[in-house]
């Protein structure tokens, strides 16, 4: 056998393998959060892509259930650290006292850390967890102790999500989820299953099996008309660009930096190994888009109010070919 063929069948199958755990992964989570189809794809998208997300929503909109749903399904460890106004990070990675004869770990060590309320957080206690989290350490006690590997960070925060972060911060982010009232079945079904005692679904993948994951997503093929409409969106978002539109110019003051177009790529791959496709759509472009621009936008105001973010995100996604 020619080492070409070879290759390009390693690469089928595991292509094949990662996008068959992937569905079941995401009929589990169908399974946790209801009537949430979107956030759920996104949210897995995410962690397909090695990337962080803001979860934001009103409360009771399952936020946490969706955080550690992913976790459970995934097989990864979980950890939730509240941020409130007075935390000590440093603190918070101590080690907890020995209870009964066992030590707890840090939740901030874990592979999947929610980070809960981030946007409550001081700007210098956010800066410090979104430095470990893109350095892959954090210092406690005068020391580097090393974060979990795979490390993956979910926030959540209240309905505006990260409008209260700096651009820079913004910007680490893959994209913002925005969790809205699940839909009617969903909620039927919660009102139903909330009031039993359920068992916490098994894992439908494991962390080796999610690695392998990424790294066939990475290397997804993507078609040249899928670039072109990739930085077609992204370049119509900035409000000095001639191919904007003239929503974008009366009601953005800035928008997307080059990390945007990154993002998409990554979620867009993301997106189409889950659905057990070979390489990603204009569909999947359009489908993540909202969720990677929305928070990048930074709005002009006029009389005191912003623009219309929701109007210009439409015009954007609707020029995708």
């Amino acid at each position: 056998m020619e080492p070409a063929r070879e290759a390009s069948n390693e690469t089928i199958a595991a292509f094949e393998r990662a996008a068959e755990a992937l569905g079941r992964t995401r009929t589990a989570l169908r399974g946790v959060v209801f009537g949430q189809d979107r956030a759920v794809d996104l949210g897995l998208a995410a962690l397909v892509a090695g990337g962080w997300a803001m979860v934001s929503g009103g409360p009771g909109s399952a936020k946490t259930r969706l955080v550690e749903g992913l976790a459970r399904v995934t097989g990864l460890s979980f950890g939730r650290v509240p941020f409130t106004p007075d935390l000590d990070l440093a603190a918070a990675a101590r080690p907890a006292p020995v209870v009964r004869g066992k030590r707890a770990d840090p939740p901030l060590f874990a592979q999947l850390l929610l980070a809960d309320e981030l946007d409550q957080a001081s700007p210098a206690v956010r800066a410090t967890l979104i430095e470990a989290a893109h350095d892959g350490t954090l210092m406690v006690d005068g020391q580097r102790a090393a974060l979990a590997k795979p490390f993956h960070l979910f926030a959540t925060g209240g309905r505006d999500g990260l409008s209260g972060f700096t651009e820079a911060e913004i910007d680490r982010f893959l994209l913002q989820i925005d969790l809205g009232a699940p839909d009617r079945d969903g909620e039927r079904r919660m009102l139903i299953e909330t009031a039993s005692r359920a068992a916490a679904p098994a894992p439908a993948i494991d962390s080796v099996s999610l690695l392998a994951a990424q790294r066939v997503a990475v290397e997804l093929p993507v078609g040249e008309h899928v670039v072109e409409a990739m930085l077609d969106l992204v370049r119509r978002a900035r409000p000095d660009d001639p191919s904007a539109p003239p929503i974008v110019r009366s009601e953005v003051a800035r928008g997307p930096g080059p990390r945007a177009g990154q993002a998409l790529m990554r979620l867009a791959r993301a997106t189409a190994l889950i659905d057990g496709r070979p390489s990603p759509s204009a569909a999947d472009v359009r489908t993540v888009a909202p969720a990677v621009l929305g928070p990048r936008l930074v709005m002009a105001e006029r009389h005191g109010a912003p623009g219309n973010r929701a109007a210009v995100l439409e015009a954007l996604v609707s020029g995708v070919g």
